[in-house]
């Protein structure tokens, strides 16, 4: 058997938490494209860890290669302390891809089964196992119907069970909400919050990053180009708070003016006959917004302060051109 790789008790010590999940400088060529180029990151025994990047940033091939379907070209990869690519490193592995991996002609514990006998699986374990993995993702009762027969987000759902019907110690989806109706995207975030496994979540959804990830890695061009928490990358990468102001009145070129003297107001720009100021923090500044208006006999309609949030921060690193 294979054996964990890893130094001494007190060399696990020193390094702080142990990683379920750790890769070091990975590479991979296609050709002449260097599709990912030293990327290093861990995921904590029960840490959430989302991986956000545009299309063709390099996530899909680090996917690959963290749970074993492709060689890296340079770097390492441990999972669950074992050299990544071994079986027991893919034991651990329960990977959800976007595209479904269900046969619809089934009904889902046709389909867990199948899965479970590919697992070493069977008897009354496997049949255990089915029941808590439907269970988990709100299918119990729909476990004998035809997976043809679900909804988009049934499907999700059950894709989910699949990968969790070994009960590894890392879940890898990718993109697992996408096309789903709300209350499936819901559903399937609540799961993920309860599993209590380490987890590499990626998605284009911000707003699931920010609300489930307890770390984030944003990924571009192979690299990746900064890590933190949702928080502290938003401190460091999203820009100021803006202030934008509904305006009603003659003077608004001089009401820009008045505003760029206050404290703490670094930008005016006037957008579509109103005002946006950028400012360290919108709320403080409003009662000094006020008055100026007062005094150049501008009328303010409505005043909305927006903080930044995570998708400012991915537009900041990664840019604003579209990808295909």
């Amino acid at each position: 058997m294979q054996q964990a790789v890893g130094g001494s008790e007190a060399d696990a010590t020193d390094l702080g938490p142990v990683a379920m999940l750790r890769c070091e400088g990975l590479r991979k060529r296609y050709g002449d494209r260097l599709a990912v180029d030293g990327v290093s990151f861990s995921i904590a025994e029960d840490e959430c860890y989302g991986l956000l990047g545009p299309n063709g940033a390099g996530k899909t091939t680090t996917i690959s290669m963290l749970c074993g379907l492709a060689v890296p070209d340079e770097g390492e990869v441990t999972v669950d302390g074992f050299e990544g690519g071994t079986l027991e490193a893919k034991a651990a592995v329960g990977y959800v891809p976007q595209d479904l991996a269900l046969y619809p002609d089934l009904s889902a514990v046709e389909n867990l089964t199948f899965f479970g006998q590919l697992y070493g699986l069977s008897g009354k374990d496997l049949q255990a196992r089915i029941g808590e993995t439907l269970e988990l993702v709100g299918l119990a009762d729909r476990g004998k119907d035809r997976i043809g027969t679900y909804s988009g987000g049934m499907k999700r759902r059950a894709n989910m069970a699949a990968g969790l019907l070994h009960r590894p110690k890392l879940l890898v989806l990718d993109e697992p909400t996408v096309g789903v109706d709300p209350q499936s995207r819901n559903a399937i975030l609540e799961t993920v919050g309860q599993l209590g496994i380490a987890v590499l979540y990626t998605t284009h959804y911000m707003e699931e990053a920010a609300k489930l990830c307890d770390r984030i890695g944003i990924i571009d061009d192979g690299h990746l180009i900064a890590e933190g928490t949702a928080d502290s990358l938003i401190d460091d990468y999203g820009g100021r708070d803006k202030v934008h102001l509904v305006c009603d009145g003659a003077d608004l070129h001089g009401l820009a003016a008045a505003c760029r003297e206050l404290d703490n107001v670094h930008d005016v720009h006037e957008v579509d006959g109103n005002l946006e100021l950028s400012t360290d923090h919108g709320p403080a500044v409003l009662p000094a917004v006020v008055a100026v208006a007062t005094r150049n006999d501008v009328d303010l309609i409505g005043v909305e302060v927006r903080s930044p949030n995570l998708e400012d921060v991915f537009l900041s690193l990664t840019g604003k051109e579209l990808r295909d």
